[in-house]
């Protein structure tokens, strides 16, 4: 199973811990929506799934390899809004060190 593979298992499960596992220590997030990185860092991807945040649907990879990977999904947030989210993943050690997305949002 692939690293993506993985870890949308793990965000569909809502198991950090599991996600833990295929996070790098120095992991980051860009968001376009807000201009730059985020703070949340690794503890915060690990809050935001242990919590259910994040709820992807229609979960398709686009490319993988041990460097990168790009996948799209529809993504419901817990305020009820939904996305066609675009994502590029980098990976250092076999683990998810950097995340970069683009999103459309879905009228409802």
């Amino acid at each position: 199973m692939s690293i993506l593979e993985k870890l949308n298992k793990a965000i569909k499960e809502k198991d950090g811990n599991a996600a833990s596992e295929l996070i790098h220590d120095d992991y980051k997030r860009y968001s376009h929506l807000q201009g730059g990185y985020t703070d949340s860092g690794k503890q915060g991807m690990i809050d935001a799934i242990n919590q259910g945040k994040l709820n992807p649907d229609k979960h398709r990879i686009l490319f993988e390899n041990d460097e990168v990977g790009f996948d799209h999904s529809i993504m419901t947030y817990e305020d009820g809004n939904t996305e066609a989210l675009m994502c590029y993943w980098k990976f250092k050690d076999g683990k998810v060190i950097e995340l970069e997305t683009g999103a459309t949002k879905i009228t409802k």
